[in-house]
């Protein structure tokens, strides 16, 4: 029992508001740590979302995640998404090792999270080009860097939602 009190505080730890996020990472910035950034919906976590947040930490020391909040999904995706709520969502990626915080936002865009934490390096999935990634130019405008990351083949929430249609 204490252990899973003490792994659910940890998860707590790791879901920020963007007003704490904003202080704990100025400290952090101050003590030489390199803040890498990245977002998405992170709809039924699958080993694809774990190798490529892996692959986002090995880039900087404090890993960042933003998520989109259901209504975000619905208006981005589909009024059928997300399939799994923007609570769980939130601690399934803050219970990954990799991810230090969590947050979510409401908007479209990540945009206001970048531009109010301002990440040393801003990360996202290679089927997006670099003049895409939003956020990239304001990143790019204080010296920080934008990087892209290989994604796995065959594995995406979508196909993974048309597998499980089909098998209905």
């Amino acid at each position: 029992m204490r252990t899973h009190r003490r792994s659910q505080r940890l998860l707590k730890e790791k879901i920020k508001s963007l007003t704490l996020l904003k202080k704990l990472l100025f400290r952090l910035k101050r003590q030489g740590k390199k803040v890498v950034f990245t977002n998405g919906c992170f709809d039924i976590l699958h080993c694809g979302h774990a190798k490529y947040l892996e692959a986002a930490k090995r880039k900087g020391d404090i890993l960042v995640v933003a998520i989109n909040s259901d209504a975000s999904v619905k208006r981005i995706k589909a009024k059928t998404r997300p399939i799994v709520g923007e609570r769980n969502r939130l601690s399934l990626v803050a219970a990954l090792e990799s991810v230090d915080f969590v947050i979510m936002f409401k908007e479209d865009t990540p945009l206001k999270v970048i531009k109010e934490i301002r990440p040393d390096i801003l990360v996202k999935g290679a089927d997006w080009t670099k003049d895409e990634i939003v956020g990239g130019n304001f990143v790019n405008s204080y010296g920080g860097k934008v990087k892209t990351i290989k994604l796995t083949k065959g594995l995406s929430t979508t196909n993974l939602i048309k597998k499980i249609v089909k098998t209905n």
